[in-house]
């Protein structure tokens, strides 16, 4: 194992002490001279002492832990942390379940792969690298992937051409890499989804919302819902399963409104009670206050940086004092960010702020957070990044 060294500066191992998985740059007293982007290092205190071993990148963050042993990261690597990730799901009960065939595999830090990201669909695995070093393994981790996880995956995707930092040589691709498949129809929870990994956001589908989605359901029977930025049309589809009176979905992209459509008639073929528009939010609530009973607000990511909180924060305060003044009386509201840097805190302060000013009394039904195939690992509280609250409006 001669991997080259990244050195700390003195003291600056104390929070890898702690097990957190990253080195950032400005811990860093030097780099050998030839270490390339993605390449797997050893990170040694400035007494020449063994601290961990991982996946160096140009950045802020300059190192992806991977182990805080020092370990040969090889095939053997490779396939155990992915056994131990199956493993975390067959316990949870989300994989090998008939009526549900879609989950996550692995996330990121919170299953010790910084960087890496698999959604299971049916017989179709998505992958995408958020590091140059996980890029750079890529064949090596959808060889260990395929013998891993056996007849349960036969085609793998390979998706990480907005994921990765731009660079003009490192070949980001979208494709697979493994078998090929036409059939991108996944089961969540008995219901059918198409899934767009090609074209679509994330690896295809917002496989965080599943268990959300099946509470919305529960709250769903008699109601008028509006499921603002639909995407896809999960929450949609879910509220017509439930028993909603009437569901709209509203999304400002063509393409998600056509999506949403698919999955619908899917599910529920020529189905009155849907209909979809194609609209920027807020003009949308602006024209049809006091018309739903149950709103969703499951807005994409308003800040992706913390140098974006100020304005992220005031993003979400503007859209739910109008998800409050369109609400009718008794209604419920479900609202969300899956930004990582807003806190749970952030979050409830600017949704109490809207509260206020929109005038309205409201309770606190439900607090939600990402599944528990989205695990944060206990020593990166970074990794909780989706946030709800369910909300009773008088």
């Amino acid at each position: 194992m001669n991997y080259k060294t990244v050195v700390l500066k003195r003291g600056k191992e104390e929070s890898l002490k702690r097990f957190h998985p990253w080195v950032f740059s400005g811990a860093i007293h030097h780099v050998d001279n030839d270490v390339k982007e993605g390449e797997t290092v050893k990170v040694m205190t400035e007494n020449g002492d063994f601290i961990a071993v991982g996946h160096y990148q140009i950045g802020s963050i300059a190192v992806r832990v991977l182990s805080f042993h020092d370990v040969e990261i090889d095939s053997n690597f490779w396939e155990s942390r992915l056994k131990s990730a199956l493993d975390t799901r067959l316990a949870i009960g989300v994989a090998d379940n008939p009526n549900n065939n879609t989950y996550r595999l692995v996330h990121g830090e919170g299953d010790n792969l910084p960087g890496l990201i698999i959604d299971c669909y049916g017989k179709t695995a998505v992958m995408q690298a958020h590091s140059v070093g996980m890029h750079v393994c890529r064949h090596e981790i959808c060889q260990a992937l395929t013998k891993v996880m056996g007849e349960r995956i036969l085609h793998v995707y390979y998706k990480s051409e907005t994921t990765l930092p731009f660079k003009a040589e490192l070949g980001q691709e979208n494709g697979f890499i493994y078998g090929g498949s036409d059939d991108n129809t996944a089961i969540e929870n008995g219901l059918r989804f198409h899934v767009d990994w090609l074209r679509g956001q994330k690896t295809g589908f917002f496989v965080d919302q599943r268990e959300n989605r099946m509470l919305l359901e529960k709250y769903a029977t008699g109601r008028s819902v509006l499921n603002m930025f639909c995407y896809t049309g999960g929450f949609s589809v879910y509220a017509l399963r439930g028993g909603a009176k009437l569901v709209h979905s509203v999304d400002s992209s063509a393409k998600a409104i056509d999506l949403t459509n698919r999955n619908v008639e899917m599910n529920f073929p020529a189905d009155q009670r849907h209909q979809s528009f194609c609209d920027d939010a807020f003009k949308f609530l602006d024209a049809n206050e006091n018309k739903y009973d149950l709103i969703i607000l499951d807005p994409p990511a308003f800040a992706k940086h913390r140098a974006a909180l100020h304005n992220a924060l005031k993003g979400y305060t503007r859209l739910n004092v109008k998800g409050f003044e369109s609400i009718k009386p008794g209604g419920i509201l479900f609202t969300f960010s899956c930004s990582q840097v807003v806190t749970k805190e952030n979050f409830r302060n600017a949704v109490f702020t809207a509260a206020a000013l929109a005038g309205r009394k409201v309770r606190i039904l439900h607090q939600l957070h990402q599944p528990a195939d989205h695990p944060i690992n206990i020593y990166h509280p970074e990794g909780e990044y989706l946030k709800g609250l369910v909300l009773y409006v008088e």
